[in-house]
């Protein structure tokens, strides 16, 4: 079995549990503070940092996230493995109460991702993927007691859950609730050209690119900021489902451990 993944999945589920419960504590004003980039913080991002670097760290890989120390180009370029996360995925959307945001955990090995997990707490969607097993999904409601690791990797289905019919369907976009971009909106415009029948859904976090790799979507262009560890997991369940994720400028594959974290434009293909 792949302790890697049955740590990231244990810890996904478990950080999302503890963002739940800020999230649903009539009392709770989520202690919103303002990052240098004018970006939110919530108590919920910060419980959910700490319980995961609970379940990563010792393993003794090192973790790049969102929430922990920022590790100087320097001190991680040589790097063999490291665990990419980002511990709110969405935090704005969390703020909005629209239950769109996700917890992501994933793992960089020589350049490379080998495993994706990503977890959407309100709806007990769990998504994940590795090198052995491809990309899978199975619905995990948040409880004080998950089922056990063994019983989600046998039970979860392959992604994705269907093939995309365009006849039946239309060509479907899905773009991002809270970053609709004027280069966006033009590249929608450029899709209804080219296809008769185009169907727009909007959505915070990552789930935008888990709704691709499980069929329900056929392109999720991002035209807007991200950071590394806004994709890594997306970008490891995409191509676990056998789809891409497109450097807008090279046309490869998004990279990751970057001097500059930030990503470039991309295009996510079903």
């Amino acid at each position: 079995m792949n302790y890697e993944l049955t740590t990231a999945i244990q810890a996904a589920l478990e950080a999302g549990r503890d963002i739940l419960a800020i999230y649903n504590d009539p009392a709770q004003d989520f202690g919103i503070e303002r990052k240098a980039d004018n970006s939110p913080l919530t108590l919920a991002d910060k419980a959910s940092h700490r319980r995961i670097m609970q379940h990563l760290e010792p393993l003794g890989i090192p973790v790049l996230s969102e929430e922990g120390r920022q590790m100087p180009y320097e001190e991680r370029r040589d790097w063999e493995a490291l665990w990419i996360v980002d511990p709110l995925d969405g935090t704005k959307e969390f703020i909005k109460k629209n239950g769109e945001f996700t917890v992501n955990i994933a793992l960089l090995r020589d350049g490379q991702l080998r495993l994706g997990v990503i977890y959407v707490p309100v709806l007990g969607d769990l998504y994940f993927a590795s090198e052995d097993m491809g990309a899978r999904k199975l619905n995990v409601p948040c409880a004080e007691e998950f089922p056990s690791v063994e019983k989600i990797l046998t039970g979860a289905q392959p992604l994705p859950l269907r093939k995309r019919d365009e006849a039946v369907d239309g060509f479907v976009v899905v773009a991002s609730r809270s970053h609709m971009s004027f280069e966006t909106e033009a590249f929608i415009e450029d899709v209804r050209r080219q296809h008769s029948n185009v169907q727009l859904i909007s959505s915070g976090s990552s789930i935008k690119m888990c709704l691709v790799a499980e069929g329900k979507a056929d392109v999720y262009p991002r035209f807007a900021p991200t950071m590394e560890w806004d994709t890594a997991a997306g970008q490891a369940i995409v191509e676990g489902a056998g789809f891409k994720v497109l450097d807008m400028e090279t046309g490869r594959s998004l990279q990751y451990n970057k001097e500059n974290l930030m990503n470039p434009w991309f295009l996510v293909e079903g």
